[in-house]
């Protein structure tokens, strides 16, 4: 007998900053699995870390970190020149500073993922990945790594002995390699629901992808992610969730 189907839906969290609100944080939590929460170099501030994180862990949603880099003016999305030692120090510092209000609020964070330029300049240079991994390793070896399916992120979390959560996107774009559309071009993000629940359906129930060319792109879906940024977001994952459930597919956290 044949198991039914799984993934992990995912949303950025937290990224709103003092005065200024991002996104229907409270309303999304009530529809996925995992919370990536900024933790203040991207995004975020420690009074919006500490309620995103008691949000998620009161609703039962697994809570992760989303480092980025230091840059809150471009929203951690321009790339920037990092040595090893300043990746490696940059995740570091942001996880230990959620994992701080995760623990001060009973709970623990269950895996780590990289924010925007980060993850997108990682995802192709091994060095840079293995940095961000070494990093999770060493502070807690037991957390998983989410990283772009097929990507240096992925095979970095094996090499680090990291348990590896491959990812794939409801509301973005791919190129015919795997990679997701730069936000500098058009049609990056999928603004049609309908579309982006044609998506998800072929990720997870076919592990394929349609590239913006018309490729069918292999992909492995272990966890999906919508961008809580959007600002559709949260229509989208409500329909994403409903169907989810009519596919028989069980939504879980990793």
């Amino acid at each position: 007998m044949s198991s039914m189907p799984r993934i992990d839906l995912n949303c950025d969290m937290g990224e709103s900053f003092g005065a200024y609100e991002m996104g229907h944080d409270e309303a999304v939590l009530d529809h996925v699995s995992s919370a990536n929460i900024a933790c203040g170099f991207h995004a975020g501030d420690p009074r919006t870390m500490h309620r995103t994180v008691k949000m998620a862990l009161d609703r039962g949603v697994a809570v992760g970190a989303h480092p980025g880099l230091p840059d809150l003016q471009g929203f951690g999305r321009r790339n920037m020149s990092l040595s090893r030692a300043e990746a490696y120090d940059c995740v570091i510092y942001q996880v230990g500073a959620l994992s701080g209000f995760a623990q001060a609020l009973g709970g623990k964070l269950t895996y780590v993922k990289a924010h925007g330029a980060l993850y997108n300049m990682a995802a192709r240079d091994p060095a840079l990945a293995e940095a961000i991994a070494s990093a999770v390793a060493d502070f807690d070896r037991s957390m998983a790594f989410y990283g772009l399916a097929g990507s240096e992120l992925i095979r970095a979390a094996q090499a680090a002995g990291l348990r590896a959560v491959s990812e794939v996107f409801a509301d973005r774009s791919y190129q015919d390699d795997g990679s997701l559309t730069p936000r500098t071009q058009p049609g990056a993000m999928i603004e049609d629901v309908e579309v982006s629940v044609a998506q998800v359906r072929r990720m997870v129930l076919e592990g394929t992808v349609r590239s913006v060319s018309g490729k069918e792109v292999p992909v492995q879906a272990d966890t999906l992610c919508i961008h809580g940024d959007q600002p559709g977001a949260l229509a989208f994952v409500r329909r994403i969730r409903e169907e989810l459930a009519r596919a028989g597919i069980d939504v879980r956290a990793v």
